[in-house]
């Protein structure tokens, strides 16, 4: 794989995680969910709603 290939790869890959979590964050907000997010080893959660 080639340097373009490769940069194409990642971009497509981070397109999808992106668009992964918006659809996640919408159905939390739909079902008044919450998201578990860790920081330097603090676990914490977040009401969709607030994102």
């Amino acid at each position: 794989m080639n340097n373009r290939e490769l940069s194409k790869f990642e971009e497509s890959v981070v397109k999808g995680a992106s668009l992964a979590f918006q659809r996640l964050v919408k159905r939390r907000k739909e079902e008044n969910g919450e998201l578990v997010f860790a920081r330097n080893g603090q676990i914490f959660r977040v009401k969709a709603t607030d994102l």
